[in-house]
């Protein structure tokens, strides 16, 4: 069993200590999810404290996890900056949400990496280490043994990343059922989106649907826009809006999400998974996920199988 220690340090965000938490805990006995942390510490949402808690793990706790969660928190605490520089040393797998990056730059276990955080505190992030190159238009970067995100949702982004990571995309979907939420979130989608998909008569929702049953099909950016009743050039406009990605770049991560379901859960050849994510071709399925996942969907299977 997979162990992850989740940090509730003075003055950390609730709500992301407790989503992170909820994650893997969705994941059924596939993780052993552990709070570390002193006694009374101050839990907050937003800017003001709303409950003392006792974490039913000591800090040090964490140094015997496999995956070490660090959810929102400003000031870095020299026992917890420590504890992190050990973390990272025994090769420990390190991810943060909103401003948990802060602590792990100043435990030096951002220097020279690329770093997410929060929208609003990028430039306090970039201004106070500037050995770290913060990025500010990502939901999650994962750098391998350290991952890094924006803020709230996000970060439970970031943990389903992980659990897809590490037990595929199928579980990653199971998950998400049980907790309503998006199976999948690219880390690369911008943060801001200006009008989010919500139920309603504007709702993208209803030719996505329509996209997810047709991948398959050679679907076109016309075919797409008279599905939805409306011209090429609204529809850009609208995914835009609503998912800060384009239809066909919505289409391939589509397309992507099935080939790897269909590679950790079918015997089918590459080239069938190929037709039945959509991409006609198998060098065609190659390139993207390549470009997409650094390794090429027969080592994926592989490794996956592994």
């Amino acid at each position: 069993m997979h162990t992850v220690a989740v940090l509730a340090l003075e003055g950390t965000i609730g709500l992301e200590l407790a989503g992170a938490c909820h994650v893997f805990a969705a994941a059924g006995d596939r993780y052993d999810v552990r709070v570390c942390g002193a006694p009374g510490t101050t839990l907050m949402a937003h800017d003001r404290p709303i409950l003392t808690a006792a974490a039913p793990y000591p800090l040090d706790e964490a140094l015997r996890a496999d995956t070490v969660i660090v959810a929102a928190a400003f000031e870095p605490a020299d026992e917890a900056v420590r504890l992190l520089r050990e973390v990272h040393r025994r090769g420990i797998r390190i991810a943060s949400i909103c401003t948990g990056a802060f602590l792990l730059a100043a435990a030096g276990v951002l220097d020279g990496r690329r770093a997410a955080t929060h929208w609003a505190h990028a430039d306090e992030l970039a201004r106070r280490y500037p050995e770290v190159e913060v990025v500010t238009d990502a939901l999650y970067l994962d750098d391998g043994d350290v991952l890094t995100s924006a803020g709230v949702t996000a970060g439970l982004d970031l943990c389903l990343h992980l659990v897809r990571r590490d037990h595929g995309s199928a579980v990653a979907a199971e998950v998400a059922r049980r907790l309503v939420m998006a199976p999948h979130r690219d880390g690369g989608q911008a943060q801001f989106v200006a009008a989010p998909v919500v139920a309603g008569n504007d709702s993208l929702e209803p030719v996505m649907r329509w996209m997810r049953h047709h991948l398959a099909e050679p679907l076109t950016l016309r075919a797409i826009a008279a599905e939805a009743s409306t011209s090429p050039r609204t529809l850009n406009r609208q995914f835009r809006a609503q998912t800060g990605t384009t239809p066909l770049q919505w289409l391939i991560r589509q397309r992507l999400a099935r080939a790897q379901e269909l590679l950790e859960t079918s015997e089918l050849s590459v080239g069938q998974i190929a037709t039945a994510a959509g991409f006609t071709t198998p060098v065609l399925l190659r390139q993207h996920f390549t470009k997409a996942f650094a390794t090429t969907p027969t080592a994926y299977r592989r490794t996956f199988r592994s």
